[in-house]
């Protein structure tokens, strides 16, 4: 399952973790993602996506539909 933001396109971010003696290991840093269903009036359905945190307030300030369009013009996601 790959850890990205179906409306923002967060991904996992690379980084070091740092011990008291400064040896310096790789890590990754994981978006916040929910897997949360969504009701569309326009279309009256349901759609599952997966969202982080930022773009689940960006759909409650927004809307759904506002939300999903500008997605679609940026090609973060592909509505038939």
């Amino acid at each position: 399952m790959a850890k990205v933001c179906d409306i923002t396109g967060k991904r996992p971010q690379v980084g070091n973790n740092v011990s008291h003696a400064n040896n310096k290991t790789k890590r990754r840093f994981y978006p916040n993602l929910h897997k949360k269903s969504f009701y569309v009036p326009e279309e009256d359905a349901w759609i599952t996506l997966k969202v982080c945190s930022k773009a689940l307030r960006t759909i409650n300030k927004n809307g759904i539909t506002a939300v999903l369009k500008k997605a679609q013009d940026t090609g973060m996601i592909v509505i038939e």
